[in-house]
């Protein structure tokens, strides 16, 4: 696999797939409001999410991880893919970065496979990880309020959905600390489960990613 290609073409289609999420937003049309003798529902009960120490935004994607201290196996897998160069580097990427629990609800065999020396795991673990990469600047602005797919560095989607503004997720992972900033324009959003692209050996060791919306028409 060329990354350097890859991630070149994957920005060219990020761009193109963020503006997706938008056109899932809800209507501009204001909601008829309840007759004045009705009391509004109540809201439904969100799920508390874990939390976890904040992670503070350092220079790049990368020296914030390994300096967080919250994503020793991330950035050991991150070292074993070949990935470091890249994410210290190349400045305005998004990260989607499991914490070490998210790694360790994987089953055991898995993470110990993905984790084994090799060409085999690394490409596999190259994989995976590129899934957890957007090639542009997406910050929870842009997720709140809306429901789409995003084009990822591994060239498939992610469903980033803020239709519950208090619980942004992507595909199914909640993210539990969004808009970590680095010096370089790069943003972390730290989720809560490891994201497996359908195409994966290990997909079914993940939850499964949820349907993109239906566009009508």
């Amino acid at each position: 696999m060329t990354l350097t290609r890859l991630l070149t073409t994957a920005a060219a289609a990020a761009l193109i797939a963020c503006p997706a999420i938008a056109l899932a937003a809800p209507g501009d049309a204001p909601a008829a409001p309840p007759p004045a003798d009705t009391a509004a529902p109540a809201a439904p009960a969100t799920a508390a999410l874990p939390t976890i120490p904040t992670v503070t935004g350092g220079a790049d994607i990368y020296t914030t991880l390994k300096a967080s201290g919250q994503f020793t196996i991330l950035v050991k897998a991150i070292d074993q893919a070949g990935l470091t160069p890249y994410l210290q580097k190349y400045p305005n990427f998004t990260f989607f970065a499991p914490t070490d629990d998210a790694f360790k609800a994987l089953p055991a065999d898995t993470l110990a496979k993905l984790m084994a020396p090799g060409d085999a795991s690394a490409n596999q673990l190259q994989q995976i990880l590129t899934y957890h990469l957007l090639t542009v600047a997406v910050d929870s602005s842009k997720i709140k309020g809306a429901k789409g797919p995003v084009t990822t560095a591994e060239k498939s989607s992610i469903i980033l959905d803020g239709s519950n503004p208090a619980d942004l997720l992507a595909n199914n992972a909640d993210i539990i600390q969004s808009d970590v900033r680095t010096a370089n324009g790069g943003i972390i959003q730290v989720i809560d489960k490891v994201l497996v692209p359908a195409d994966s050996p290990y997909a079914a060791a993940a939850p499964a990613a949820p349907a993109a919306p239906s566009t009508g028409g």
